[in-house]
């Protein structure tokens, strides 16, 4: 059985699952398929924990998608981004810094909401439309391609063609693989935990992020759970570590993350199990393909800080949206493709250096060398100009 759409996406992650929908308004048709069923429940086992800051110029995109009005009631606006360092002898704060959305914006920088609920209402809001085909538990297992159209090979046994292929399959992308595309990956040796807490002290809308060895501790805020204030937590650490870490009871657990907080919000407590997965950088070589665009973790990965790494991959459908609505009888032809690449490879290779230089940066251990970490979030604060520099580029500006 062959079908026919505009677009087909192979790939049903929150990525994948906004393309679709931001596609399918514009008035595409749309397939999208991904191997795995997904889990829309915070407690089922494989849910993932993580938690998705959307910031500013993303909202406008999930606005244009039709999927702001689901998503509004359950996010947590991020008013502050607070950054802590704790790199002396004992693990309390000896540099804080505030940086305030209103000092660039009247909003807040961002809004944060839980993955697993994320997928949830992207997945209502898909099942609504009628030039959506989601297919679920539905893997891409082949691509073909020529100057006019692509054939996706299913492993259902069917195929679909289109216009553009949007590879939207993550880090490990068989679309990518099947374009002959190359990739350059840095590992750090640290792996970060992701999971849910409740605490005394509210959040605030503060975003809070520390640093002391290993790489950042940060909480981003949720709404509250069972009526008491809750954060989204990522703890990224050396590999060994954080695998202690994650096979700990969960008493022990609880007290050695409270200390790494340094208590500024009180006693954590577990709000839901415990993810792990391995921290790396990735660059493909290209972002396209012949029919084949390269979007989000198949393009581009980057460690978990500054809620940069979805953001960054809401760009690339910012892009490749805008280029497919002012000329749709183009959709996908090289001209098109040639003009993403140009727009988007520079500056995301641009982006995953510095936010490389970041983590490092997060990650030392000696005491000279954590000092220069604090010396250098001092002197960068103490400057508005920069500092208010830094905020919009955190955003997306250039």
């Amino acid at each position: 059985m062959q079908n026919t759409y505009d677009i087909v996406i192979s790939g049903g992650g929150i990525a994948g699952l906004t393309a679709a929908a931001a596609f399918a308004q514009a008035g595409f048709s749309v397939q999208c398929v991904d191997p795995m069923q997904p889990i829309t429940e915070q407690d089922k086992a494989g849910s993932d924990l993580r938690s998705t800051a959307f910031l500013q110029p993303a909202r406008s995109l999930l606005e244009e998608a039709g999927l702001w009005d689901r998503l509004d009631a359950h996010a947590a606006p991020l008013q502050i981004m607070r950054i802590v360092d704790a790199g002396g002898p004992k693990a309390e704060p000896r540099t804080v810094k505030d940086f305030d959305a209103s000092d660039i914006s009247d909003q807040p920088f961002g809004w944060n909401l839980p993955n697993w609920l994320l997928r949830r209402e992207m997945i209502a809001q898909l099942q609504e439309m009628p030039n959506v085909d989601l297919r679920l538990g539905t893997a891409t297992t082949g691509l073909f391609t020529r100057a006019a159209e692509a054939q996706v090979q299913l492993s259902d046994g069917s195929k679909s063609r289109c216009k553009l292929v949007i590879a939207a399959d993550g880090r490990n992308s068989k679309m990518r693989d099947a374009a002959n595309i190359g990739v350059k990956t840095t590992r750090y040796g640290q792996k970060a935990l992701a999971f849910a807490v409740t605490h005394p002290i509210p959040h605030a809308n503060v975003s809070t992020e520390i640093h002391r060895t290993g790489g950042p501790f940060t909480l981003v805020p949720l709404p509250d759970y069972n009526g008491l204030p809750s954060s989204a937590l990522v703890w990224m650490e050396r590999a060994p570590r954080a695998q202690d870490l994650f096979d700990m009871p969960v008493t022990d657990f609880e007290r050695e993350m409270t200390e790494r907080s340094c208590s500024l919000f009180g006693p954590l407590t577990l709000a839901s199990n415990r993810t792990i997965w391995p921290i790396i950088s990735q660059v493909a070589d290209r972002f396209i393909g012949e029919r084949l665009a390269l979007v989000a973790e198949a393009a581009h990965v980057v460690p978990p800080i500054g809620a940069q790494g979805l953001n960054t991959s809401l760009g690339d459908m910012r892009i490749l949206l805008d280029l497919a609505k002012a000329d749709p009888a183009k959709l996908g032809d090289a001209a098109m493709l040639q003009t993403y690449q140009r727009k988007r490879h520079g500056d995301v290779a641009l982006r995953v250096k510095g936010i490389d230089l970041l983590n490092r940066a997060s990650m030392v251990e000696t005491p000279l060398l954590r000092n220069a970490r604090a010396a250098g979030l001092n002197a960068l604060y103490g400057l508005a100009p920069v500092r208010k520099m830094l905020m919009q580029m955190g955003l997306g500006a250039r």
